[in-house]
């Protein structure tokens, strides 16, 4: 049988009839349409409010809070030495800018800090906003140069 417009259909389980809920006993879901007995579920129009125990006091308002967040916390974005050390070769210059190309870092514009985890063979010239005392001495024993970036300080405008 060649298939064409005329006879094209789902294949076999594919679909199923739609439940045609209270429509009488003999349908197996007549009068209360599989919602069970009475009450606010059984209603039309009701939703589950996220965290609503029924009137009894939620669990996110029974726990105590704990702790603060400082909102003047420093974020530092952290690349080690062996990263550098994989990425870039020898008297290449390394700033925040090319980290970011390089995928090491997600975002250029976060300040950096260069860990002194693993170890350096090239002479790179890294520029960061902050080196470890380790990340400093061994990117200077492998004859490399290392240069902290610092902000200017932002001025207020003068009225």
């Amino acid at each position: 049988m060649a298939i064409g417009l005329n006879n094209l259909r789902a294949p076999k389980g594919a679909t199923h009839k739609k439940k045609r809920v209270g429509r009488g006993p003999g349908s197996g879901l007549g009068k209360t349409a599989g919602r069970g007995e009475k009450g606010q579920k059984s209603r039309s129009g009701y939703s589950a409010k996220i965290g609503f125990e029924g009137g009894q006091m939620p669990l996110h308002r029974r726990l105590p809070k704990r702790g603060f967040t400082n909102i003047f916390k420093k974020e530092w974005i952290e690349v080690s030495l062996s990263a550098l050390e994989q990425s870039f070769d020898a008297n290449e210059e390394v700033t925040p800018e090319r980290l970011h190309e390089r995928g090491l870092i997600k975002k250029a514009r976060r300040d950096v800090v260069v860990l002194g985890t693993g170890d350096i063979s090239k002479a790179l010239r890294i520029s960061a906003h902050r080196f470890t005392k380790s990340a400093r001495e061994k990117i200077e024993k492998a004859g490399g140069a290392v240069t902290v970036i610092t902000r200017a300080p932002e001025t207020s405008p003068e009225v």
